[in-house]
């Protein structure tokens, strides 16, 4: 997978430190290329719901996240991003070591972008899709930070 560049790669990583919730669940970047981003969730019980499974609002947190950077990646300098509307498909209970969320460009726009949404399970041994879904994102002019 070929890797964005280092201002870029700079962008998207001060970007996401910046966000609560990510640090609030526990996850992380774990590959920032040119129109595709991926984040990775570890299981642990404050991102699971009553049966042991990752938590569907975990699950779609991480994919929109990672939609949005993928988005991000191929925005100029002095803007931002707002995600307009996503819709995800929960495929499978969401068990194993690890979520992995995988957001990638299908089209970008002057205005509007769309990206496709992947979260996989993971354990040492074995990797399921258990949820996709489609994005629809606005590049906005850059908002200062909080």
């Amino acid at each position: 997978m070929e890797e964005a560049t280092p201002a870029i790669q700079e962008r998207i990583r001060s970007s996401f430190e910046r966000q609560g919730l990510m640090a609030h669940l526990g996850a992380r970047l774990s590959h920032i290329g040119r129109g595709r981003v991926h984040i990775v969730l570890p299981s642990r019980p404050e991102v699971t719901q009553q049966h042991g499974y990752f938590h569907a609002g975990a699950t779609s947190s991480i994919a929109d996240s990672a939609g949005g950077y993928a988005a991000f990646t191929l925005f100029p300098e002095n803007t931002s991003i707002l995600t307009v509307e996503y819709k995800i498909n929960l495929l499978a209970p969401a068990e194993g070591d690890y979520l992995e969320a995988v957001g990638e460009v299908l089209k970008a726009g002057r205005t509007l972008t769309i990206c496709r949404l992947e979260v996989f399970a993971a354990t040492a041994s074995k990797r399921s899709l258990i949820a996709t879904g489609q994005q629809t994102l606005i590049q906005i002019d850059a908002r200062p930070d909080r």
